[in-house]
């Protein structure tokens, strides 16, 4: 259980923490006759002493109302109910007032068809996803308003889902259905705040998964990053796991899961190694970490282009840059190197000539993490610089032509090709004359 301190620390918290121009922009309204609180994941963040991100508003005020009221305003989603409002230069100094309201329904799973304004502050909060995320504080007052247990939520470091009716799994089931995408929100919140999912919460997802089903795969992707960039993605990746949500976004994985079964054991051993393989993963490893479990667990001494074919298409399908999808497709594609017992230098050599220079650090990195016995002997020659592509030779088709009197052409790419082949085999032959000796005498 995390305290959060008394009234009077929490307070204080929070007054030190809403900026300037927020708190501006709240005595404005208020001075108007209108309340106005700073409300969701800043006030969330600022109880746990976290940096808070962006500050919105809810403010009883309609946008009309707003707009009267300050000199500078962008009219972001009138519909909605949302005014932004300019307090100085740059993009820092914008704020975000919505009004106060209530939904109709979500046909498209992410926006209400229509809104209503003139609702009163508990019932806008009920609308939200998550209690911890259904606070607001109240600066002119100098009021945290609280009316769903957000606060003992963050003290017990729980996630529930929001609601008027007080039934967590029907209220989730409603707001996750409303909005698919705060199911994937849900589980990177378990990641992000390191809490856990509410057990009546989790059984919501299940039932809300056609809505995620209409989300943008951008969005989607969107969230997979966040989650991936967090301290240990299981959190949110074992209740996306279990919930079905891999298994709606990422199809394949999930099949790949039963593939490896038999690898590791069981299912349930698979899905373990999977996340625990994505929590040793850092930075650009993490995505293909993720996905590993794509290729083929029959063991290969050369990448697998399948595997890299359809790890690219699972990852374009999901609208990842070509960069991402080009990275984690050609490590995918070594994954069932690992289950290989027995290499060669010269095999290891080529498979990271395979894999390109530019990736056989992560490969290492994620062997290493698999307690693979290809790993260490791989870093050796990474670390050593063993030549593993024509850019590393000690000639160059420039070369080839002076010293051999060669007519530029198709030719010349052969003998490169030729002499890579050679120092994969041995490294020691890369040197200009043993180069140029070899590539006179298969030109001859």
């Amino acid at each position: 259980m995390t305290r959060l301190g008394d009234d009077a620390a929490i307070l204080a918290r929070l007054r030190a923490a809403v900026p300037v121009n927020v708190r501006a922009v709240c005595e404005t309204l208020a001075s108007a006759g209108h309340q106005a609180v700073t409300v969701g994941g800043a006030v969330r963040d600022a109880l746990l002493g976290r940096t808070p991100g962006d500050w919105d508003v809810a403010t009883a005020a309609r946008p009309e109302q707003v707009m009267a009221l300050f000199k500078r305003t962008v009219p972001t989603g009138l519909q909605h109910g949302t005014v932004t409002i300019v307090t100085g230069r740059g993009e820092d100094s914008h704020v975000e007032v919505t009004t106060f309201r209530g939904e109709g329904a979500y046909t498209d799973a992410r926006r209400p068809d229509h809104v209503t304004f003139g609702v009163p502050l508990v019932e806008d909060l009920a609308r939200r996803d998550l209690r911890v995320n259904a606070m607001a504080y109240d600066p002119a007052a100098d009021q945290l308003i609280d009316p769903y247990a957000g606060r003992r939520d963050l003290e017990d470091r729980m996630l529930r889902a929001v609601g008027p009716t007080g039934d967590v799994y029907a209220d989730a089931v409603a707001r996750f259905s409303e909005d698919g995408l705060r199911v994937m929100r849900a589980v990177r919140f378990a990641a992000v705040l390191e809490f856990a999912l509410d057990p009546d919460t989790e059984r919501g997802i299940r039932p809300a998964l056609p809505s995620l089903a209409k989300v943008s795969r951008e969005r989607v992707s969107d969230e997979l990053r966040k989650i991936l960039a967090t301290r240990e993605p299981s959190r949110a990746l074992a209740i996306a796991e279990r919930t079905g949500i891999i298994e709606l976004t990422l199809p394949e994985l999930a099949r790949g899961f039963d593939a490896w079964a038999a690898i590791r054991g069981d299912r349930a051993a698979a899905v373990a190694h999977w996340l625990a393989r994505v929590d040793r993963a850092v930075g650009t490893a993490r995505l293909p970490a993720m996905m590993l479990e794509l290729a083929s667990p029959t063991p290969a001494h050369r990448l697998d282009r399948d595997a890299v074919k359809r790890a690219q298409a699972t990852l374009r399908g999901l609208k990842f840059s070509n960069d991402e999808l080009v990275g984690a497709g050609i490590l995918v594609g070594s994954a069932n190197a690992t289950l290989v017992a027995e290499w060669t230098a010269a095999q290891l050599r080529r498979l990271l000539a395979d894999i390109t220079r530019a990736h056989a650090a992560t490969a290492v990195a994620l062997w290493r993490g698999d307690g693979a016995a290809l790993a260490e002997p791989a870093a050796t020659i990474v670390e050593r610089g063993d030549p593993l592509a024509a850019g590393e030779l000690a000639v160059t088709g420039g070369d080839l032509i002076s010293e051999l009197a060669l007519t530029p052409g198709p030719v010349v790419g052969k003998l490169i090709a030729s002499l890579v082949d050679r120092v994969l085999e041995d490294p020691a032959l890369n040197t200009r004359e043993q180069l140029v000796s070899i590539a006179r005498e298969l030109a001859t």
